[in-house]
C-alpha cells in the first residue's frame, strides 16, 4: 500500500475547521470502545486536544518531508513511553483516528482516500513503535529530578534549577515535559534554558498562566528538594554547528529559555559570530532574565543583547513589538534567526523577516503546545 500524501492533504483540509469538534469526538470514540485507556490521560482533557490536533496537523502536512517527518515521530515514540504507551495501543488509536477523519470527511470520503489514510497512519505508527522499542533499551521512560534552586524573579515568573538523577541528554534549544506530584499524569512542555553543563543540571524559565495547573505550581508551591518528573527532551530548533552565518535571536517573555541556551552554545563552541539577541516583553520588570544577559555580553563582545519593551510608556530603551523592530534594522537575509515566544508574536515576527528577504530555511522555530 502506497502513500498518498496529496489524498491524506485535501481530506484534512475539509476537518481542520472542524478541529474542536472532531478531536472530542476523537476522545469520545477511543475511550468508549477502550475504556481502560482513560486512566492514562489527564482529568481535564482540554490541553490534550489542543495537542493532538496540533500533532495531528504537523504530521499531514510534514508527509511530503519524510526526514523531518521521521525525526519528529521519532521524538513522538520516544516521549509516549512516559504514558505507559505500548505497541498494541497504536491500533485503538488508528480505529479511533479513521473513525473521526471519515465522520468529518464524509462529503469527500471514499476508499481511496480511507487506502490512504490507512497507509499513512500505519507507517507513522510503525515509526514511532520502532522508536520506543531501541530507546526503551538505552534510556528511561522518564527522569526524577530534584529542584535545587528556585528564584521568583517576577510575580509571574520563576527561574528553576533541577538535577536530573540520571544524565539527561539534550541539545540546546530542545524542551522537555514537566509533572509534579501535585497533578498526576499532567505533564506540560518547558524549553531548557542553558547549554548542556558538567554537573548535568539545567535550568526552566517558568511563567504562570491563568488556569495553569502546572505552572503555577511550579512558582507558587515548587521548593528546593521537591522531586519532578521529566520527560525526554524533543524539539529540533538546534544551532547549526556548521554554520558561518551570524545569528539574530527574536525572544518574546519566557520564550527566551531556548535561545539563550543556543546562544550559551555558540559561545562554548569556539565560534565567533555576530550575535543580536532581540528580548522583548510587556513592561521592564518583566525582563526578568536581563542581568544575565548583560553579563554575558560582557564577556562575549560579539553578543548584542537588546531589550525591548512594549506596553509601558515610561520605559526609555527601545519600544515597541518584536516582530516591527526587527524591521528597524539592517537587513537578517544573511542570518541564521531563532524565534520563540507567544504562537502571535512568532508568527508575525517569521512572516516579516520573510517578506524582508530572510529565506524561511533559515528561519528556526519550534512551536509547543502547553505552557512556557
Amino acid at each position: 500500500m502506497s502513500l498518498n500524501p496529496r489524498l491524506v492533504k485535501e481530506s484534512f483540509s475539509v476537518v481542520e475547521p472542524m478541529a474542536d469538534k472532531a478531536t472530542a469526538y476523537f476522545y469520545g470514540r477511543l475511550f468508549a470502545e477502550n475504556p481502560h485507556l482513560r486512566g492514562m490521560f489527564p482529568p481535564a482533557m482540554d490541553v490534550q486536544r489542543d495537542r493532538l490536533f496540533s500533532a495531528l496537523t504537523r504530521i499531514v502536512w510534514s508527509l511530503d518531508s519524510p526526514d523531518s517527518l521521521a525525526s519528529y515521530l521519532g521524538q513522538l515514540g520516544r516521549d509516549h513511553r512516559k504514558y505507559g504507551v505500548i505497541a498494541e495501543h497504536y491500533t485503538a488509536v488508528g480505529n479511533a483516528l479513521l473513525a473521526t477523519i471519515r465522520r468529518f470527511a464524509a462529503d469527500v470520503w471514499d476508499h481511496e482516500i480511507e487506502a490512504a489514510w490507512v497507509s499513512a497512519y500505519t507507517a507513522a505508527a510503525n515509526l514511532m513503535i520502532q522508536s520506543a522499542e531501541s530507546d526503551a533499551g538505552v534510556s528511561p521512560a522518564w527522569w526524577l529530578a530534584e529542584v535545587i534552586d528556585h528564584e521568583r524573579r517576577h510575580r509571574d515568573i520563576a527561574v528553576i534549577t533541577l538535577r536530573p538523577a540520571q544524565r539527561l541528554p539534550y541539545t540546546p534549544g530542545q524542551y522537555v515535559t514537566v509533572q509534579t506530584p501535585r497533578w498526576p499524569r499532567v505533564w506540560r512542555t518547558f524549553s531548557i534554558a542553558n547549554a548542556p553543563r558538567p554537573d548535568n543540571t539545567i535550568s526552566l524559565h517558568v511563567r504562570s498562566v491563568p488556569g495553569g495547573w502546572v505552572s503555577t505550581t511550579l512558582i507558587r508551591h515548587t521548593r528546593i528538594g521537591d522531586t519532578l518528573m521529566l520527560g525526554p527532551p524533543m524539539g529540533t530548533m538546534a544551532p547549526r554547528e556548521h554554520s558561518a552565518r551570524d545569528l539574530l535571536c527574536v525572544a518574546g517573555g519566557t520564550g527566551l529559555a531556548p535561545l539563550k541556551a543556543i546562544v550559551e552554545s555558540v559561545i562554548a563552541s569556539g565560534r565567533r559570530p555576530n550575535i543580536h539577541l532581540l528580548y522583548g516583553a510587556r513592561t521592564a520588570d518583566e525582563l526578568y532574565d536581563l542581568p544575565d544577559l548583560i553579563r554575558m555580553e560582557s564577556a562575549f563582545p560579539w553578543l548584542r543583547v537588546l531589550p525591548v519593551v512594549s506596553d509601558q510608556p515610561s520605559y526609555t530603551g527601545m519600544r515597541g513589538h518584536l516582530p516591527e523592530v526587527t524591521q528597524r534594522f539592517h537587513s537578517w537575509a544573511e542570518h541564521d534567526v531563532y524565534v520563540c515566544g507567544p504562537p502571535s508574536m512568532v508568527n508575525e515576527t517569521v512572516r516579516r523577516l520573510q517578506d524582508d528577504g530572510v529565506p524561511l530555511a533559515r528561519i528556526h522555530r519550534d512551536s509547543v503546545p502547553g505552557e512556557r
